[in-house]
């Protein structure tokens, strides 16, 4: 395939999965491996692509992925990852689920839980529970962000506040090296850092194009959660770290659906 036809291709596979890998696009194109390097560095001269080691990702830089994009983003890792948190959650269960298009894969696969009590500031989570006649759900007050259809701000911090949760699911924008948990909004942030102290398990959940982004506000560090549900294994000083602060990693690509933890 000449050049020109791949790099349109190699943008719908980013777009589709947020990361690309130079092995993964040379097996698919049938290409030796300086031929998709050359591509990325194509591309990434254009601005369209950030190369990062072993492929390249969408840029960073831009902190609003239309929301649309980011639900098809890493689809297939996001519904392992919510599987497997979900099998972390059992019945009769107190449970928040945050904002987030992992969240709504969560609460995907809750559906068939029993005797929940789910608190949210995502509307598409309260959406999708609402069809879990066994499920009572409370939707945190807040500022309705239009984009994402999250609920933010002072009245969000107020309602988790009066609970004190059995599980909390966390996610973020993005994760750095050393393992902490990054986000874009300030008022998004505050509501996350209320979630870290009110709850007696916080599990956070994101796929591996995480590590690939930055964003510039800290929520916390892996420290402060107890799981961490991811599709990769992580570096080995991160890993590290993780042993250490007994933050239980899985990663969900060994795991196969319907396997227990």
């Amino acid at each position: 395939m000449p050049q020109a036809l791949r790099h349109p291709d190699i943008m719908r596979i980013a777009q589709a999965e947020g990361l690309v890998t130079v092995e993964r696009l040379a097996a698919h194109f049938d290409v030796t491996l300086q031929t998709i390097r050359r591509d990325l560095a194509d591309l990434a001269k254009t601005g369209a692509l950030e190369r990062v080691h072993g492929g390249a990702v969408l840029p960073s830089g831009v902190s609003n992925i239309e929301y649309d994009e980011r639900r098809r983003q890493n689809a297939g890792a996001k519904r392992r990852i919510a599987h497997a948190c979900a099998r972390l959650i059992p019945n009769d269960a107190s449970v928040f689920l945050d904002i987030g298009t992992t969240a709504e894969a969560v609460a995907r696969a809750l559906l068939r839980h029993r005797n929940l009590l789910v608190v949210t500031n995502n509307m598409h989570v309260a959406e999708i529970l609402s069809g879990n006649d066994d499920c009572e759900l409370v939707v945190t007050g807040g500022r309705l962000r239009r984009a994402d259809k999250g609920l933010v701000g002072p009245l969000a911090v107020r309602t988790i506040e009066s609970f004190h949760f059995d599980y909390v699911v966390l996610g973020c924008s993005a994760l750095t090296e050393t393992g902490d948990m990054m986000d874009f909004d300030m008022d998004e942030v505050q509501v996350s850092q209320a979630l870290l102290g009110h709850a007696r398990e916080v599990i956070l959940v994101g796929d591996a194009s995480k590590f690939q982004r930055n964003a510039p506000v800290r929520i916390g560090s892996l420290k402060d959660v107890a799981r961490f549900v991811t599709d990769r294994p992580l570096k080995a000083d991160l890993s590290l770290r993780c042993t250490h602060w007994l933050t239980n990693v899985v990663v969900v690509d060994r795991l196969p659906i319907g396997v227990p933890i």
